[in-house]
């Protein structure tokens, strides 16, 4: 019987010899926002926090938004891509050179019929620079512009995928819901007429990527979409910017809430009918509001029906440090949107050590999990109570702090974000060098 041959072992010298495995080399990435506030809703910020932990993973970033511009890591490109910004502006700012550009007319005269082309002008912007700029770019990844622009681009070659946060399917059926009368309803399906071309290119987008699982269900459902065809990538929180600071006072019944003010998807209106509640029992009730209102507006309105003007600030244009203060100061956070593709500013109020009230609404359950008290959505009376329960229980809200941390600390950290979307690029890299 042949004996078997001893195996050799490998010696550290004859290791040392053997060529490690070459790592991919970085990417050069382009991100596209047709409009990135750098305060107001998500689009700025995912722009601003996933481009910065792209750069901390050592890839190069590029930046090409539309007004208004978004706040950038000092190592990401901003290349600026003006329109007509005409929700700031207003139809009035439109000028003679204006008409030189098909974009800026489609953006005009929607405006002027009551619709929304934003997406569909910056598209064009986009595809007209990268045709000359971007062939050095190792993949585009467009953010929910999903324009007829994008699919000129993957039919061109360019390596593409496209972030969808939530349908904003979800957004129509909400403002419909909370619109007063035919003719609103007529103006708000008219806002919302971009829907059509997004319904026709999310069919035909090749790489589709979302930030949560509901949103991932309702992207498919809304679309007409396999599920198999989203890939999930969830966002991140910065925890280095978003701290808690056990040093600063409270202040006595601070509530504090992120919220774009008139729109009916935020759901402020059942927490100013919270505040009104609460003011009945707790004297010293406070809500600090970031946002901004509508002068003369629905949330003003309601306001000053409910007599609670005393008890309410608004603050906007704030910086990200500005905002942790005031998180520091608050002794309950709450989120009381009806739906949320993910939920930032809950993942904002955790990592800040804060303890939350927030809604059921669309992702916010993923995000909270079981480190925060979750309520039943357009339910003023659920979060009347629940806030009630936490102002009058310390134990309770120090448990709830660190609990909330601690969840956004080892789910939703930026660089494991950053890792898992440059695996998805090189997924889609792969599949493009095979066709």
């Amino acid at each position: 019987m042949l004996k078997p041959k001893s195996e050799h072992v490998i010696t550290p010298d004859e290791a040392s010899l053997i060529p490690a495995e070459a790592s991919p080399p970085p990417l050069n990435i382009c991100l596209l926002g047709y409009r990135s506030h750098p305060y107001g809703g998500g689009q700025g910020i995912y722009l601003k926090y996933l481009s910065k932990a792209l750069v901390d993973a050592g890839h190069t970033v590029d930046v090409i938004s539309g007004e208004p511009y978004p706040h950038l890591d000092e190592r990401v490109r901003l290349i600026k891509m003006p329109g007509m910004n005409l929700y700031e502006h207003g139809l009035l700012s439109l000028r003679l050179h204006h008409l030189k550009s098909r974009a800026n007319i489609i953006e005009w005269v929607s405006k002027l019929t009551g619709g929304f082309a934003e997406m569909q002008a910056f598209g064009r912007r986009a595809v007209a620079h990268l045709n000359k700029k971007g062939r050095d770019y190792d993949i585009i990844h467009d953010n929910q512009s999903l324009s007829f622009g994008m699919l000129k681009l993957q039919k061109q070659g360019f390596p593409l995928v496209s972030t969808i946060h939530h349908p904003i399917t979800r957004d129509l059926e909400i403002a419909l819901g909370a619109a007063n009368g035919w003719w609103q309803k007529l103006l708000t399906r008219r806002w919302h007429s971009f829907l059509d071309m997004q319904r026709f290119v999310v069919k035909r987008l090749d790489h589709l990527q979302t930030v949560s699982e509901k949103s991932l269900v309702d992207i498919g459902t809304a679309f007409g979409i396999d599920d198999d065809h989203i890939t999930l990538v969830t966002n991140g929180i910065d925890t280095e910017e978003f701290y808690p600071q056990p040093d600063v006072p409270k202040i006595k019944g601070r509530i504090m809430a992120t919220a774009s003010a008139d729109a009916p998807l935020k759901g402020l209106r059942y927490l100013l009918e919270a505040i009104a509640k609460l003011a009945e029992s707790h004297p010293d009730i406070s809500l600090l509001l970031v946002g901004k209102p509508q002068p003369g507006g629905d949330t003003e309105q309601l306001i000053q029906r409910l007599g609670i003007g005393q008890r309410i600030t608004f603050v906007h244009g704030i910086s990200t440090q500005k905002m942790v203060d005031y998180y520091a100061q608050a002794e309950v956070a709450v989120v009381p949107s009806v739906y949320e593709g993910f939920g930032l500013p809950a993942g904002e109020a955790m990592s800040c050590g804060v303890p939350l009230v927030s809604t059921d609404g669309g992702a916010l359950p993923e995000v909270v999990g079981e480190a925060g008290v979750i309520v039943p959505v357009k339910n003023s009376a659920a979060i009347a109570e629940a806030v009630d329960e936490l102002l009058q229980s310390p134990e309770r809200r120090q448990q709830l702090a660190i609990a909330g941390r601690k969840r956004i600390e080892e789910k939703f950290c930026w660089h494991l974000a950053a890792e898992q979307m440059t695996e998805f690029y090189r997924e889609v890299l792969k599949k493009n060098e095979n066709r």
